[in-house]
């Protein structure tokens, strides 16, 4: 049985996580949030110790050291500012770690994780779902038994409602969140370099609070995306479950759909992980890069080759503030 600690137990994503630990034969052994709302453990690891203070979580796992109840793995679900410090954590603590996207929000942190992950022989596994999607999957090997020199023409649309708490949320503060392109985009960028080989051109169109636009050149590709977070942009039928989503994706004019099949991809993971076969800190470098040269890009307009919902208009900042 491998021993889990998990930072960020009270989060949006931490039940994921909580059920691929216990679905792949896991033991929850410690958890920490801030936050005490937290009786989703109850459905999964009642006898778990939960704290809201990093020190005597640290000092719990760290009495556990060479015991049967050592942690094997931390699993990391905070927001994303903090990734890199719980990474590092996590390996110094002598355990190997599952993150969340986005790992870190800039390159040059994989660099010193990298470096942190030599010197206590652990590892760093980020949590990259579209890669196991069976449909991304067959895609991926149909663009790679095709024509070797083609390039297709790729058009990107993910909208995902959010309401005013975003804003007020650490996910609205980009300095924290990375911005939307990191918030809700890094897995898909992660996807388009994965089936279509790497970055040769990166062109932001439009950059708002609610929205980010533009171009990517790939090897084999060129891809047009639009992501966004304003519900005044979805289709009038677009509606999952309790929160209304739009995800399409066009490859030469046609539709590729990969809406159905997420739910056990986080499971998938841990599997995979677990047998020695999860992504790793090199894996992760593609979108990272891709998202902070985004984030520090100065967005053009629209001029190019840029993606049909680049120019909807613009909705005022709920709070009336400035990117």
């Amino acid at each position: 049985m491998n021993n889990f600690a998990i930072i960020g137990v009270a989060g949006y994503i931490a039940p994921r996580h909580l059920r691929a630990i216990k679905d792949t034969g896991g033991k929850l052994i410690s958890a920490l949030d801030r936050f005490d709302s937290v009786g989703i453990i109850d459905s999964f690891f009642p006898q778990a110790a939960f704290f809201t203070e990093h020190e005597l979580f640290d000092r719990h796992n760290s009495k556990l050291r060479g015991t049967r109840e050592a942690i094997d793995h931390l699993s990391v679900c905070t927001p994303n500012y903090l990734h890199d410090a719980h990474c590092r954590y996590g390996l110094r603590l002598g355990a190997d770690v599952i993150c969340e996207k986005p790992l870190v929000l800039n390159p040059w942190n994989i660099d010193a994780l990298q470096e942190i992950e030599r010197e206590t022989g652990r590892r760093v596994y980020n949590i990259l779902q579209l890669r196991l999607h069976d449909s991304i999957v067959a895609l991926k090997k149909k663009i790679e038994a095709g024509p070797s020199g083609k390039i297709y023409d790729v058009d990107l649309t993910y909208i995902t409602s959010r309401g005013n708490w975003y804003y007020t949320s650490w996910k609205g503060d980009e300095r924290k969140s990375g911005g939307i392109a990191t918030n809700i985009g890094v897995h898909f960028y992660d996807m388009l370099t994965w089936v279509f080989g790497s970055v040769r051109s990166n062109v932001v169109h439009v950059a708002a609070h609610d929205r980010v636009a533009g171009y990517l050149e790939l090897e084999h590709a060129r891809v047009r995306y639009f992501l966004s977070i304003n519900e005044a942009l979805l289709p009038a039928d677009a509606a999952e479950g309790e929160k209304r989503t739009y995800r399409t994706i066009e490859i030469n004019g046609e539709s590729f759909e990969f809406s159905e099949g997420f739910t056990e991809l986080h499971t998938e993971s841990y599997r995979r992980i677990l047998a020695g076969e999860g992504f790793g800190l090199d894996e992760a470098r593609n979108s990272i890069q891709i998202v902070h040269d985004i984030r520090n890009a100065t967005p053009i307009g629209l001029r190019g080759d840029y993606h049909p919902m680049a120019g909807c208009p613009l909705a005022p900042h709920p709070f009336g503030w400035k990117r």
